[in-house]
């Protein structure tokens, strides 16, 4: 009699597994399986069979391990301004067809402001030597866009997706310290980096989850298993690693109707100019954040200049957490001058690509000459409309 292996996040041994796999995994490790078993303080065996028996159910939609981006490719948040009678054809392009669009989100807002107009929202990634500028006119044109935003994220004070984790999270819950400060300057790889790179940041099959994961992808990238683990620390090292992650649906209800979470919210602030980084960080350091940046909206947003995202199943709730952060922020002496909620509506999560050769190869495709896209006059980013 063959046994059927619980696929919800709702079983016990589940939640242990997730609770730990989401993003608790730091940096790059030999066998990440084990460590996640460690810290479940389960047999590794068990961990092995629920996040196989989750990812061909899709409660797991993707198991990998994750790059800082934002030190390997010019990056930022789009806001698109595209007629009513187009999103959604907008939002299947982006999420379907363009391999450098990441988040791809429709949101609204409860109250009509400025910014209300941008519906859809994406994060994008262009890879080094290309114009995000440029990206952003050719999809412009694709989707019939008539105005966009770039948002580039000068400093980032949270990143993490414990969804699982963070269900039971009370309002106001936070560090003891500040939320750390991370960059976003690009490294500079060598060509075994990005070999090495390409082959570790594809999504593992349910065939590689298992004891040394990354044999075979040392194969693909052309080199010794030992030089492939002794890349991928100096990577780790150099701080272009993320994290080990199970990324779990968002939104998308599982094969038993379950979901993870309902809500997602991009909270804006606008704080006084020179004191994003202190604002930033008083945000970061609240639990229920899976992103926090400094980035700059612009009047159409309220020159609004922190961001947040949190997710929740009930809408109160998240509202909750934001008022705590607005209290937090009142009690830390830094005054808001604007502030609102974009609500994320229909979303598909899908990673960035970041490889030069691998837009090169997309150019060709859609029949551009890869020189015209290039990056020229140093001015990135830009904006439309």
């Amino acid at each position: 009699m063959t046994t059927v292996v619980p696929t919800e996040i709702s079983d016990p041994l589940n939640a242990r597994v997730l609770a730990v796999s989401e993003d608790r995994i730091a940096g790059f490790l030999e066998d990440p399986f084990a460590e996640i078993a460690r810290l479940a303080e389960l047999p590794v065996d068990v961990v092995h069979e629920r996040i196989r028996a989750m990812l061909g159910a899709g409660t797991i939609r993707r198991v990998r391990q994750t790059l800082m981006a934002t030190n390997l490719a010019p990056g930022a948040l789009v806001a698109w301004r595209v007629p009513a009678d187009k999103l959604d054809a907008a939002f299947e392009y982006m999420s379907k067809d363009d391999p450098f669009s990441g988040h791809v989100v429709i949101r609204s807002t409860d109250a009509e402001t400025t910014g209300s107009a941008y519906r859809l929202w994406t994060t994008l990634k262009v890879p080094v030597g290309f114009s995000m500028q440029k990206h952003c006119d050719y999809l412009a044109r694709i989707v019939g866009a008539d105005g966009y935003r770039i948002m580039p994220a000068k400093r980032l004070f949270a990143l993490g997706v414990g969804h699982v984790r963070r269900r039971g999270i009370e309002p106001g819950s936070k560090t003891d310290e500040p939320g750390r400060v991370m960059d976003t300057a690009i490294a500079q790889l060598s060509a075994l980096d990005w070999r090495v790179l390409e082959a570790l940041k594809r999504a593992l099959s349910a065939d590689e989850i298992g004891p040394e994961p990354w044999r075979l992808r040392a194969a693909e990238a052309g080199v010794s298993y030992e030089e492939f683990l002794r890349v991928a620390r100096s990577l780790a090292d150099r701080g272009v690693i993320g994290r080990f992650s199970t990324f779990l649906e968002h939104v998308k209800p599982s094969s038993e109707g379950t979901r993870v979470t309902r809500y997602n919210a991009l909270f804006h602030w606008q704080v006084p100019a020179g004191r994003e980084i202190e604002a930033g960080r008083e945000v970061g350091r609240h639990h229920i954040l899976t992103h926090a940046y400094w980035r700059e909206g612009g009047p159409e947003f309220g020159n609004v200049n922190i961001m947040a995202v949190a997710h929740g199943t009930e809408k109160p709730l998240v509202l909750a957490h934001k008022a705590a952060i607005d209290r937090h922020l009142a009690s830390a002496g830094i005054p808001v001058a604007y502030t609102n909620v974009f609500w994320g509506g229909r979303s598909e999560i899908k990673p960035s690509e970041i490889v030069p050769s691998v837009y090169v190869e997309w150019c060709r495709r859609v029949d551009i000459d890869p020189d015209t896209m290039r990056a020229t006059d140093g001015s990135e980013p830009q904006q439309s409309g």
